[in-house]
């Protein structure tokens, strides 16, 4: 039985059931591999003193410290966070705060490895946490956890100390192995580890209907990630603005909301783009069924779960250059890979509602994309990291 201690700030709770919940079905994937036994900790970072009541800090405050999770037991330490540092601080916070839990943990469940599911701040508490247990540590890179924390003056040279001294270390797709390799991190140690997408959930449905539903007629584009400027929400809606009788909506929350919402009134064109706000997961599948194509112009990513579960509803992505692109539009049926530019993306856009791929043809091109792919490389990963720490 491998014993795995599984650590990630980003993680799912009661107040942001959407916050990480790749990384939460990654993990309930591996805990329910006959052969794991699976401990998981989801540190919390909240500001100190009175800042701890503003916002959304006083909710997740409020959060229990353990809890069973979806049949997990879940440890939710607290570590401080302070504000205007750019993160020097974070890793060594986590750090001090993860040895009492860990410690406690460890008297009754002896892990044989631990496995961060983020680089930054998760990578080099999980390292110095691994040195004090004597066991193996992987890593895995997800996105902006490399390109952002990765490239900052506070945490670049934390980022690279960990992913040198790591056991292991994942990344979501071969363009993320090849960038962190470009940062001076080992090649050999570093393994490509695809996200997986639940294929029963996402498939392809009667479109026509699923518009429907959503009060749509006519072409339908999406876009679903977080309201910040990386995601080049705005890109698309220009892109949209070109495209007389195409309707945009898009789930997701962020700072950028205001900024987008000014935009569409600018461009006179609020009864066809939505903001739809925080869509629950459980909702997604149906709105991306519905729609005939599903764009996101990020200026970075890893590689994002909602361009894999597009194309498992059928619906082809057009996507920029972004991570893993290549990774998952292989073929003219999943999409089109192209600049971030609203007239590149129109054209692009265009062309696919105007010679559309069939629905089960798109499907195809993510068939190995599945959470029990995910599950039997991760084990073995780690199970690797484990035995071979032992030799």
């Amino acid at each position: 039985m491998l014993r795995i201690l599984t650590l990630s700030t980003l993680f799912p709770d009661a107040t942001r059931p959407n916050f990480g919940v790749f990384v939460e079905r990654q993990t309930l994937g591996l805990a329910a591999h006959p052969d794991v036994s699976l401990q998981a900790v989801a540190p919390i970072g909240l500001p100190p003193g009175p800042l701890r009541r503003l916002g959304h800090y006083a909710a997740l405050a409020t959060l229990p410290t353990h809890e069973r999770w979806k049949g997990i037991d879940l440890h939710r330490p607290r570590f401080t966070v302070r504000p205007f540092l750019q993160g020097r601080h974070h890793a060594a916070a986590l750090q001090r705060a993860l040895i009492p839990v860990l410690d406690a943990i460890r008297e009754k469940f002896a892990f044989d490895v631990i496995d961060a599911s983020f680089f930054f701040p998760d990578g080099p508490a999980a390292v110095a946490l691994g040195k004090r247990y004597g066991v193996p540590v992987s890593i895995k890179a997800r996105g902006s956890d490399i390109h952002i924390w990765g490239n900052a003056p506070a945490t670049a040279a934390q980022v690279r100390a960990a992913g040198r001294n790591a056991t292991g270390m994942l990344a979501v797709s071969a363009a993320m192995k090849a960038d962190m390799v470009a940062m001076g991190l080992p090649a050999d140690r570093i393994r490509v580890h695809h996200t997986g997408v639940d294929q029963d959930r996402f498939h392809p449905v009667d479109r026509a209907a699923a518009k429907a539903a959503l009060g749509v007629t006519g072409p339908l584009v999406v876009s679903v990630g977080a309201l910040i400027p990386r995601k080049g929400h705005d890109i698309v809606i220009d892109a949209v603005a070109a495209l007389p009788g195409v309707t945009l909506l898009i789930a997701g929350q962020g700072p950028a909301r205001s900024t987008l919402e000014a935009q569409i009134a600018r461009l006179g064109i609020a009864n066809r783009v939505r903001l739809l706000g925080a869509v629950p997961h459980a909702e997604i599948p149906k709105l991306i069924a519905a729609a005939d194509v599903s764009a996101l112009a990020s200026e970075s990513e890893g590689l994002a779960n909602a361009w894999v579960e597009s194309l498992a509803c059928g619906t082809p992505i057009v996507i920029t250059d972004a991570g893993g692109a290549h990774d998952v539009v292989t073929s003219p049926e999943a999409g089109r890979v192209t600049i971030g530019d609203p007239l590149a993306f129109a054209a692009a856009i265009g062309g696919l509602l105007a010679d559309p791929p069939l629905p089960q043809a798109t499907r195809a091109t993510v068939a190995s994309f599945t959470w029990e792919t995910n599950t039997a490389a991760l084990y073995e990963h780690l199970a690797t990291l484990a035995a071979n720490r032992r030799i």
